[in-house]
């Protein structure tokens, strides 16, 4: 496959999947190849799940075969910040106290990433406890900036960005209480946004040994263009199955269509 491919939005992985012009397990061998090539350099990808990402491909694969989709992230390689689980491995938030601590279930919006045909097949690099702007802990070591490795990626979604930035990912998933997804995007010149506060359920997104969820904490995407930043948040935006009882999110369209009209 094209180098070039591997800057291609999560919108066009999807479509080239849906209309057979590669196969989910050609997309994730391509990415994994890529992370064994460059990853060492960056340390971005810090926890990968080679070997159950590709039963995920193999059946979006199957699935595809017969006319079918498991939604619009069918086919998708990807993958999220460390800090959230993901069920067999590890959720330290870079604490070594926490190194053994293995998740036994998805988190609700990796979940519904799953889904939605997305292949979650590593987790990425994160500051101690989330609370720096860079990416260093003394399990995995420190991620640096695709573009200059001298440079930090930023933080505390650090290795999320720079795996973006890298062509390492198709799609990110990361969290943000002081701009620790807007930093890094901008560090790192990829997209990047904190929704509004519990738009999107933390459920699995919890510092080990803790009760409560920060005050202001959200789950949000990171990805290379505004259309994937769309298509993530549809995703996993929306109440958890209690909260769900006695509430309904609807989003409003956005009032403007393209980029520069933000500015």
């Amino acid at each position: 496959m094209d180098d070039r491919l591997a800057f291609a939005s999560a919108r066009t992985l999807a479509a080239m999947v849906r209309d057979k012009e590669a196969s989910a397990v050609e997309l994730l061998d391509f990415y994994l190849a890529r992370v064994d090539r460059l990853n060492p350099r960056i340390n971005a990808v810090i926890v990968q799940r080679a070997e159950a990402a590709r039963q995920e491909a193999v059946r979006c694969d199957e699935m595809t075969a017969k006319g079918q989709s498991l939604g619009p992230l069918h086919g998708v390689p990807m993958t999220v910040k460390e800090s959230f689980d993901v069920a067999g491995t590890p959720s330290t938030w870079g604490l070594t106290a926490h190194r053994d601590n293995i998740a036994g279930a998805d988190a609700l919006s990796v979940e519904r990433l799953k889904r939605a045909g997305a292949v979650i097949f590593g987790k990425t690099n994160v500051p101690v406890s989330l609370a720096d702007w860079q990416s260093f802990n003394p399990i995995y070591g420190v991620t640096n900036n695709p573009w200059n490795v001298e440079r930090t990626p930023g933080g505390s979604s650090g290795g999320s960005a720079a795996a973006l930035a890298a062509g390492l990912t198709g799609l990110e998933l990361g969290s943000d209480i002081g701009a620790s997804i807007r930093n890094p995007a901008h560090y790192c010149g990829v997209y990047g946004l904190k929704p509004t506060f519990d738009i999107c359920p933390r459920d699995g997104h919890l510092l080990p040994g803790a009760y409560a969820h920060g005050d202001i904490s959200a789950i949000g995407p990171l990805a290379r263009s505004a259309y994937d930043i769309e298509t993530a948040l549809d995703i996993i935006a929306g109440p958890n199955a209690l909260d769900a009882t006695g509430l309904r999110l609807e989003l409003p369209r956005s009032s403007k269509t393209k980029v520069s009209e933000f500015r």
